[in-house]
């Protein structure tokens, strides 16, 4: 394994960074995909909207609930090993799902052992990308997350394709080859070492940032058992706990907290955008062509956004430019409801896939500004992780209001205000936070200019305190002396 002082901007990186487009083709494009398979399967086993709608949504849930085992493989074992597992997981799945007899089956299958084999590959992949790149990571990450727009693009047609030749069962055995490729790309997966990532205990110890409580429990670690001392050769327990140690970071709670509720709002219309053109008089042909055009435009947000904000003048504002795009998906889904033909559809094909690409981009750069380079991996599977219980609850909810309503309208708006909530959280936050910091920075001022009035230095320091002191006594005497009259 290659160490390095950091990442090296290119090289091999360019690899990792095609490695990772192919695998997300392989698993966000095949995913997206299953929607149109959506009203083949209601047709065949006869099932309601909220039924039919679980085989997605486990794909989905078992994708991202997986996800911090894939980051524990990659981590713990071997990127490369983990990314071919999943590859012959999700093979064997959507093979296994050609032979479906019922939905049950279908959740089996295709639900939890293709959406595990989809998890030990995503976010390990991802995660490589941004320890090969810094200065240009969300041009790399625009590059490798594009893999999905260019996959639904060309796998939508393909499959609607496949479906009239071969029906869904022979559709599904030709994805469960396809998928295999998974295999070769993590083969592409070199690993890479960074010199900040092989620090002794003691070399830990002697960083300026790591607080004085953390060092005082890393040397009782240290010298509490000569068992540990012996069999970790490090302090194994307490670079566990650091590995997660982010989670307790209120950025990155913050971050966690929105990201439930843009998980909620994206994953229904993925579902159901293919049956919603239908139910208004689309044909299948055009109704797979908007998600061809979904996934097209959806490359040039990947690719745009990611160049845009590595753009000096973009670079500091990658956080709200991940807002921003959040918040335009949620607005296109608040119009939905209006747009009731195929002319009304491609326009708003055209914004939601630019503004999903652009986010799905910065989430893991947005990722790495937050917990830093050394914790992505781990970070990203939390991350994904989080996507789970929404992506598993809200398509079976879309489809259960479908059901109940008769219209799609409560479904879209009711995605459309979570992802706009979603924003707004982090909009207030980020104000909250410079909010604080510029309150924080007066008060600095305010000490600096009291201190400077007498010497500098610890007695400067002890004499103002003990004068603040005093006038707090002087204060308290005065007020009961006051009172007693």
């Amino acid at each position: 394994m290659a160490r390095h002082a950091g990442p090296p901007d290119g090289g091999w990186g360019w690899m990792i960074v095609a490695g990772c487009f192919l695998v997300t083709i392989c698993t966000r494009a095949v995913t997206r995909c299953i929607s149109i398979f959506f009203v083949e399967f209601q047709a065949y086993f006869g099932q309601d909207y909220a039924r039919t709608a679980w085989i997605h949504s486990i794909v989905d849930c078992a994708t991202m609930l997986c996800a911090p085992l894939g980051s524990l493989i990659s981590n713990h074992v071997s990127c490369q090993i983990g990314i071919m597992l999943g590859g012959l997981l999700a093979s064997a799945g959507l093979i296994l799902s050609s032979f479906a007899t019922s939905l049950e089956h279908l959740y089996l299958s295709l639900g939890v052992l293709t959406g595990l084999g989809f998890a030990l590959c995503y976010s390990p992949a991802i995660a490589m990308v941004g320890k090969y790149f810094n200065k240009r990571k969300a041009l790399a990450y625009g590059i490798a997350m594009s893999g999905s727009g260019i996959g639904t693009f060309i796998l939508a047609p393909v499959v609607q394709l496949l479906i009239e030749q071969f029906s869904w069962r022979g559709a599904l055995l030709i994805l469960g080859g396809f998928v295999l490729n998974l295999c070769v790309c993590g083969a592409l997966m070199r690993p890479i070492a960074h010199k900040e990532d092989h620090k002794t205990a003691s070399e830990f110890l002697e960083q300026d940032y790591v607080p004085e409580a953390q060092k005082r429990d890393l040397k009782r670690m240290s010298i509490c058992s000569p068992l540990i001392k012996v069999w970790s050769h490090e302090c194994l327990c307490y670079c566990s706990w650091k590995e997660y140690d982010f989670l307790l970071m209120p950025g990155f709670m913050v971050l966690a907290v929105s990201v439930l509720f843009m998980a909620y709002g994206c994953s229904p219309l993925f579902v159901y955008l293919v049956p919603y053109a239908l139910s208004v008089g689309v044909s299948h042909h055009q109704a797979a062509f908007l998600m061809s055009i979904l996934g097209v435009i959806d490359i040039i947000g990947n690719i745009t956004f990611g160049w845009l904000t590595d753009r000096r003048c973009l670079k500091k504002h990658r956080y709200f430019c991940y807002l921003f795009a959040v918040g335009m998906d949620g607005l296109c889904c608040l119009f939905l409801p209006v747009l009731q033909n195929f002319p009304l559809l491609v326009p708003f094909s055209f914004t939601f896939g630019y503004f999903d690409g652009a986010y799905v981009t910065l989430i893991p750069v947005v990722t790495a500004d937050v917990v830093g380079t050394s914790s992505l991996s781990s970070a990203l599977g939390v991350v994904y992780f989080l996507h789970a219980i929404p992506y598993l609850v809200s398509p079976p909810v879309a489809g259960w209001l479908v059901d109940t309503t008769g219209s799609y309208t409560a479904s879209f708006l009711l995605c459309g205000f979570s992802m706009i909530f979603s924003s707004t959280l982090l909009c207030f936050a980020r104000l909250a936070k410079k909010i604080k910091r510029m309150h924080l920075q007066s008060l600095t001022n305010d000490t600096g200019m009291k201190q400077h009035i007498w010497t500098n230095g610890a007695i400067a320091y002890s004499v103002t305190a003990e004068l603040d002191q005093k006038d707090i006594e002087f204060l308290a005497v005065d007020t009961n002396s006051y009172t007693n009259r």
